[in-house]
């Protein structure tokens, strides 16, 4: 019940709201409260997540909906993958397959497909310039994705990314190595203090040569490759008419390759687990890259061995840009797809995604959910810790610390999201993986030729060489246009 009053609004105020910006009062599009339209809405939460979106639904059904002749039915589809699946299953009409929703989330990937294939709505013809604008831009603008204007996806909740630090340890080895978290706000700056961080550490056991710990990890390697890409003026595919094209840029590669490819061979970052969280919970690393949702997961306490366990404090940082670059930070999250059907079914899903996105609701959705609301106004740093605070936790929560750095990463940065193509997925999944699965491969055989007896500035020197990136690309440029079939 008490997430329930949290998202409880007045009733008469709502639905002045919500009909303001849907045509006059007297021009429902065809809604009967005494003939109620119901609309099926798939989506991929779980846990509280779920919990919390159910409740929005029964709100909306006993208020507005009810007022209007609405009734949404929500229906969980496992993962966004699962969701996914099912969704372009039931468009296609293949053997088996549900009905098709209404609604459901989409990346945008999965929203480009079903556009091409002519199911999605245009929501921009649903929602005034005036309601349009209160939207933050960058989330919009990922839904724009056609020549036509048309907007194809609307989003109702997103996350972004923030840099979570073991500030216990960090404390410790920032004292005796001179640096500050200043240090930490470019990514040249975080790979320089990360090789600090193992020369610290490697001489804490001097008995012991070339044991020094990796400082830094990261969970999504697609966003710091496109992202990264993206500060350093480069877009790996962009339309060309009706066509993307691929676009190379050896220098900004270059600049990727030595922050994040370089540091890692050289053991200065690192990757095990399936989240850098759990890799934190292990001390294997003490700083992390991860969505807001998945900050949640930064550990209180590090576990060195069965016998010595030890309390941390987190602290949540702005993600690092390039040097002299404008600053972009990665938006994502699913948004809302609405499939064609008829007048009033399309207008009363835009009536419900209004619904969801009035600001004090989705303010409140997000504090249990890690994702980030969508307007403007709803980012605002007073607005989330009051709703944090009246949720009962603690002003130290770090949740609401992550909340707070991400609203002013939000309201300082550059939001972006890749424009998708057919072959989208498979370009972000080759980014995702190639740099990564190279690193440790070249990390193994330097860990083995050290252990063999060679020196290891010497093997390192080989394997972050100008001949050694210039072969790394042109694989890299090979793997990235097979993956698109060019």
């Amino acid at each position: 019940m008490k997430l329930r009053r949290l998202i409880s609004l007045g009733v008469a105020g709502c639905i002045a709201a919500m009909l303001g910006g849907c045509g006059t009062t007297d021009d429902n599009h065809g809604l009967d409260p005494n003939d109620p339209t119901t609309i099926t809405v798939w989506h991929y939460y779980n846990g509280v997540q779920q919990e919390n979106f159910d409740n929005m639904v029964l709100e909306f059904n006993e208020t507005l909906g009810h007022e209007l002749g609405i009734v949404v039915e929500a229906h969980g589809k496992g993962t966004v993958n699962d969701l996914a699946e099912s969704a372009l299953a039931s468009l296609r009409g293949g053997i088996g397959a549900e009905a098709v929703p209404n609604m459901f989330a989409a990346y945008a990937e999965t929203a480009y497909i079903a556009e091409q294939m002519g199911f999605t709505v245009d929501l921009s013809k649903y929602f005034t310039e005036g309601e349009l604008s209160e939207y933050v831009e960058g989330y919009l603008d990922e839904g724009f994705f056609t020549s036509d204007g048309a907007l194809n996806i609307f989003p109702t909740a997103k996350s972004t990314e923030v840099m979570m630090l073991n500030v216990t340890d960090w404390e410790k080895f920032a004292s005796a190595a001179g640096v500050t978290v200043d240090d930490l706000s470019t990514w040249e700056g975080l790979a320089k203090t990360a090789e600090k961080y193992y020369d610290y550490t490697d001489a804490l056991t001097p008995d012991i040569p070339n044991d020094g710990r990796a400082f830094f990890g990261r969970d999504s390697i697609a966003n710091y490759m496109i992202v990264g890409a993206k500060q350093l003026g480069l877009e790996y595919f962009t339309a060309n008419e009706n066509e993307f094209v691929m676009n190379e840029d050896k220098e900004a590669v270059r600049r990727l390759w030595d922050c994040y490819y370089a540091p890692y061979v050289k053991g200065h970052y690192f990757s095990q687990s399936r989240f850098r969280s759990d890799d934190a919970k292990i001390g294997a690393i003490i700083a992390m890259v991860c969505s807001t949702t998945g900050a949640a997961y930064f550990p209180d306490s590090v576990t060195l061995n069965d016998s010595y366990t030890y309390p941390i404090e987190g602290l949540v940082l702005p993600v690092p840009n390039f040097e002299g670059t404008e600053k972009y930070l990665v938006q994502q999250g699913a948004g809302m797809v609405v499939v064609k059907s008829d007048e009033k079914t399309e207008y009363a899903c835009s009536v419900f995604l209004k619904f969801l996105t009035e600001k004090e609701r989705n303010i409140n959705f997000s504090v249990s959910s890690g994702y980030l609301p969508v307007k403007k106004s709803s980012n605002d740093i007073t607005a989330i810790a009051k709703a944090f605070e009246e949720a009962g936790y603690p002003e130290t929560d770090i949740m609401l610390k992550t909340m707070e750095t991400a609203a002013s990463e939000i309201n300082s940065y550059n939001m972006f999201a890749a424009k998708p193509f057919e072959k989208s997925s498979s370009a972000r999944d080759f980014l995702d993986s190639f740099i990564q699965t190279t690193a440790q491969k070249a990390r193994g055989e330097i860990a083995a030729r050290i252990a063999a007896g060679e020196d290891r500035n010497a093997v390192i020197a080989e394997y972050v060489s100008d001949t050694a990136f210039d072969l790394w690309y042109n694989d890299f440029i090979f793997g990235l246009k097979t993956a698109v079939g060019i």
